[in-house]
């Protein structure tokens, strides 16, 4: 008995000193390669990363910033899906990059996919009220029809918002005023 117990804990004290050396390279891995200026290293990612510096998603009255994960993946409290989405779309990058050349990355192309992925999910992982606008009655009419829409009549918050990044602008886009950012090395 005293030897079970013994080689229980020396095979426990085992795995958790290979585990957690393993979970720490990964999450390190995974929170290093998830910052939008990472995926600026790319050549192709460079205009995708300039453009959204200039928008709403970046430069706000309320201070808030949505990355890349933010919209490009799923929640993070849906793991599988996150982890899965993350890793496939960092091979399918890598593989159009050397087996393709930056030439194949077709910005419109990959807006246009990128906007026929979204769900509304994804846009209110930080957009949760938007029914409550007051004084724009349109504005929320237009809102609860897309979250409650009625059958056949489905629609998508980027089928209204489709410019709100990766435009080219040479603005940064507040909502009360806008600033050129021309001549600050930006």
């Amino acid at each position: 008995m005293k030897k079970k117990t013994i080689v229980a804990i020396v095979l426990v004290g085992i795995g958790m000193v290979l585990a957690f050396p393993l979970f720490s390279i990964s999450y390190y891995t995974m929170v290093r390669t998830s910052t939008p200026q990472f995926c600026a290293s790319c050549h192709e990612i460079e205009f995708a990363f300039n453009t959204w510096r200039t928008s709403t998603h970046v430069n706000n009255a309320h201070g808030f910033v949505a990355d890349c994960m933010d919209c490009h993946l799923p929640a993070p409290e849906q793991t599988f899906q996150f982890f899965f989405a993350k890793t496939f779309h960092g091979i399918k990058d890598i593989v159009i990059h050397f087996t393709q050349g930056p030439e194949a990355y077709d910005h419109q192309k990959m807006r246009e996919a990128a906007y026929a992925s979204f769900t509304n999910n994804q846009c209110q992982k930080c957009h949760r009220n938007i029914l409550n606008i007051p004084n724009k009655r349109g504005a929320m009419l237009a809102h609860r029809a897309a979250l409650y829409p009625r059958p056949g009549y489905e629609k998508k918050c980027v089928d209204c918002h489709r410019d709100l990044v990766h435009n080219p602008s040479s603005l940064y886009r507040y909502k009360q005023y806008q600033t050129s950012y021309r001549g600050l090395g930006l």
